[in-house]
C-alpha cells in the first residue's frame, strides 16, 4: 500500500466518525424532549458503517451507508398536568438512552482521535524519509 493512501483509508474514518458524533450531538440534545402535536416522540438515530474499496486490493476505508432510527418505544411518564399529556395522562418522551449514547460519543471520539494520529504519524515518516537524502 502507497503511505499515500494511509490518508485516504484515516479520512474516510475521521469523516465516518464525525457524521457519528453529529448523531450522538442530535440524540443527546433530543434525549429529555417530549412527544409533539402529532403524538410522536423525538427517535434515536444510529449511524450504519459499511466497508468502502478505496484503490487497490486489500484497501479498504469506510464510509456511513445510512443513519436509521431506533423503533424501541419512548419512556412513558405519569403526569396528568403535563401539557403533552395524552387522555390517560401520560407524556411520551424521546427513546434516547443518555448512558449509551455517552459511550458512542466516547467511543466516536477516541477513533477519530486515533485517525487523526495515523495521519499525523504518517505525515511525520514521509517528512523524515525526505530529509533521509539531506546530509547533515
Amino acid at each position: 500500500m502507497s503511505m499515500f493512501k494511509i490518508f485516504n483509508v484515516a479520512g474516510s474514518a475521521v469523516s465516518a466518525q464525525s457524521q457519528r458524533l453529529n448523531v450522538v450531538a442530535s440524540n443527546l440534545a433530543n434525549a429529555d424532549t417530549v412527544a409533539g402535536p402529532d403524538g410522536s416522540a423525538y427517535k434515536a438515530r444510529q449511524v450504519v458503517f459499511t466497508t468502502t474499496p478505496m484503490g487497490g486490493p486489500g484497501t479498504a476505508g469506510v464510509s456511513v451507508s445510512q443513519v436509521t432510527e431506533d423503533n424501541t418505544p419512548g419512556r412513558r411518564i405519569h403526569d396528568p398536568k403535563h401539557p403533552q399529556a395524552d387522555a390517560d395522562g401520560y407524556v411520551t418522551y424521546s427513546n434516547v438512552n443518555s448512558v449509551e449514547e455517552m459511550v458512542n460519543m466516547i467511543s466516536a471520539s477516541r477513533s477519530y482521535q486515533n485517525n487523526i494520529e495515523v495521519m499525523n504519524t504518517t505525515k511525520s515518516l514521509l517528512m523524515k524519509t525526505l530529509q533521509m537524502g539531506q546530509g547533515n
